[in-house]
């Protein structure tokens, strides 16, 4: 949709809602659904994917892997809703106000786009629960902030970085000049300096605004990557949603290691031809993040502040996927210890760079 439509319906149908999204009861009746519980009256989960929608292979997608569970555990139905090019905030305000008006509950805003939207629409409707991924400046009694130490997992990925590399050189692509990415960028560049300080590192963002495409632009990432290569970097990580196939892709046609963020991305079926060259990814759990706070609402004690998932609650991490970086023992070590460093206290790690 290149803007927000004007009826429910319409975009309903524009984002692929199911039969099954008329959240009917166990007696087949339409409308409002019963949870698990017994206590949830909603018509379902209303989620409202970031820049680059679903499809991703990173933030995004693992945002619906949250709703698609809590949709069946639950047996409720939902609507995943896809943002527009160029829209402005009056048509995320628009979306998320279709969602509440509906009946939809929780209504979910993947990312930080979304806050000047939820902090409007929550309260207009009091009794519908909202949740805002990546942002914590939304304060009201019924919205739930789902936030991540997204610097912790990146932490990680420096240190598999620096292990790997097999000339001192490194790469990080960003897709927007913006605090939450800076985290990405500050966890990885202590994480690779803890292991030695002489590694050269790479830094690229590749736009300084999201409407300019830095999440969604594959090029924008695969020519970012050629760059850092050919500077001399051998392990790139990058913190670019969509803009992140390109940066993958461009590692593993020169044979040289990428690392994923958000998603397990070594499993993702779009990036396949290239997964032998993930080392692995820095991901956060979104769609468990997703999933806690469906089920609170459905169970009748909705999660409202800021929810803050770390290593420690393992919503944060180093995938290992690839069996080749599970061969490889001391870097797998390192990663390890680095973690319980983190846990520990020992190591406090940097949000800003």
């Amino acid at each position: 949709m290149a803007v927000a439509v004007a009826t429910f319906a319409l975009l309903a149908s524009a984002c692929g809602e199911t039969s099954s999204d008329a959240a009917k009861d166990d007696n087949g009746n339409g409308g409002k659904g019963k949870g698990t519980s017994g206590k949830y009256d909603g018509k379902g989960i209303g989620l409202a994917y970031d820049i680059g929608g679903q499809g991703d292979q990173s933030f995004n997608d693992a945002a619906y892997t949250g709703y698609e569970r809590a949709r069946k555990d639950f047996k409720i139905g939902g609507v995943d809703m896809e943002p527009g090019d160029g829209e402005s905030s009056a048509d995320k305000t628009q979306r998320i106000e279709q969602l509440a008006r509906q009946g939809y509950d929780p209504v979910i805003g993947v990312g930080f786009i979304y806050a000047p939207a939820i902090q409007e629409v929550a309260k207009k409707y009091p009794d519908t629960t909202f949740g805002i991924v990546d942002d914590n400046t939304v304060k009201a009694e019924n919205v739930a902030d789902l936030v991540f130490h997204e610097e912790q997992g990146s932490y990680l990925a420096g240190v598999a970085a620096a292990k790997t590399t097999k000339v001192k050189h490194v790469g990080f692509i960003g897709g927007v000049d913006i605090p939450i990415i800076h985290k990405f960028e500050a966890g990885f560049v202590q994480g690779v300096k803890s292991v030695d300080p002489k590694i050269k590192i790479e830094k690229r963002y590749l736009t300084e605004k999201p409407e300019e495409g830095g999440f969604a632009s594959p090029d924008k990432g695969q020519d970012a990557a050629s760059g850092q290569l050919e500077a001399g970097a051998d392990v790139l990580y990058h913190a670019a949603g969509l803009s992140g196939q390109g940066v993958i892709q461009e590692a593993g046609s020169q044979k040289k290691w990428a690392i994923g963020v958000d998603s397990d991305q070594y499993r993702q079926k779009a990036l396949a031809k290239y997964k032998k060259y993930i080392l692995g990814s820095a991901f956060k759990d979104v769609g468990g993040a997703v999933y806690d706070l469906t089920k609170s609402v459905v169970d009748g004690k909705p999660m409202t502040g800021t929810q803050r998932y770390d290593l420690r609650s393992g919503r944060v991490g180093f995938s290992d996927s690839n069996p080749a970086y599970k061969d490889m023992k001391d870097i797998v070590a390192a990663v390890e210890q680095a973690k319980k460093d983190i846990i520990s206290g020992k190591v406090k790690v940097k949000t800003r760079p």
